[in-house]
């Protein structure tokens, strides 16, 4: 008996030692699926197709600057999650990027656990990490040194910046429905810079992603993609698969992440200061903030 129940205590210790290693473990916000030869014309054709086959649906795509492609994905999996918590529908799609670096043609993906803990979703997404890894492959996980899921939950860049669930309302509308046109027509009007690459319905939920693009010119430029990818996305292996920005339409009412949480989630070890840190985008997020808002018929001072 005595034998037995030794037996048991070390399972039992084997088991909570299991469990304390997978909450400690590290997540990224990036997976690299390939790096090679190629043209990205191709590849991006060679992604999608094999995307779909894998069972995903292709919602849109869209060129951010030269050589770079980043295609928005979703499936039931992703759909289905979205619903169960509150404003899971940010998590309602994956970004896949294809990026030509010299003469190398690097395709990565966001990391569908790191990001299901960094919105707070109820669940991990594991079924989608893996067809992504099945359809793509995966040479390693890349963007940061890590974070736990624990940490990722309550992330924030730094003291007095903003959680994930400090995201910026901008507007109210009568229905669900008279906010999603609303949203509609402003993507489609520009008139701010923003439009739309995709769009994802969250399933039985009225919830509604919205991948935005975002081009700016002269006094606006601090908030387009390239300007603020130029700053900060600097490292060898490319992380364009934080594009597209995205815009919620939450029953009737349209959100969209603070810029300082939205961008810190996807380059949590950027510095603060020096070269290539947030400093060199420190007026980006309220010019982010201002053009969402405009465009989907808030105030310019909305927060």
């Amino acid at each position: 008996m005595s034998r037995i129940w030794k037996n048991l205590s070390l399972l039992v210790l084997a088991l909570s030692a299991t469990a304390a290693f997978a909450q400690d473990a590290v997540l990224k916000p990036f997976v690299l699926a390939s790096k090679g030869a190629g043209d990205v014309a191709q590849k991006v054709e060679a992604t999608k197709a094999a995307l779909t086959k894998a069972g995903f649906t292709v919602a849109g795509s869209y060129s951010p600057y030269g050589n770079t492609t980043v295609i928005g994905v979703t499936n039931d999996e992703l759909r289905a999650t979205a619903a169960k918590s509150e404003h899971g529908g940010y998590g309602a799609a994956m970004r896949v990027a294809v990026v030509k670096v010299k003469d190398e043609v690097q395709i990565s993906y966001t990391n569908p656990p790191y990001w299901a803990n960094a919105y707070r979703m109820n669940g991990e997404l594991k079924d989608t990490a893996a067809k992504l890894q099945a359809a793509l492959g995966k040479v390693e996980e890349f963007g940061a040194d890590g974070l736990t899921a624990a940490k990722l939950r309550k992330y924030h860049y730094a003291f007095g910046m903003e959680y994930f669930n400090e995201d910026n309302e901008f507007a109210k509308y009568g229905s669900h429905e008279e906010a999603v046109k609303a949203v509609e027509a402003g993507l489609a009007a520009g008139k701010h810079g923003v439009t739309k690459v995709y769009r994802v319905d969250v399933a039985g939920k009225k919830e509604v992603l919205f991948g935005v693009a975002m081009k700016g010119s002269g006094d606006s430029r601090i908030m387009d993609d390239a300007y603020i990818m130029n700053e900060i996305d600097f490292k060898d292996v490319k992380s364009a698969a934080h594009l597209p920005y995205d815009i919620l339409v939450s029953d009737n009412k349209v959100y969209a992440q603070y810029a300082r949480f939205r961008i810190a989630a996807s380059f949590p070890d950027l510095s603060m200061m020096g070269a290539n840190s947030f400093m060199n985008i420190m007026k980006s997020p309220e010019a982010i903030r201002e053009a969402l808002s405009l465009t989907v018929g808030g105030k310019k001072d909305a927060r």
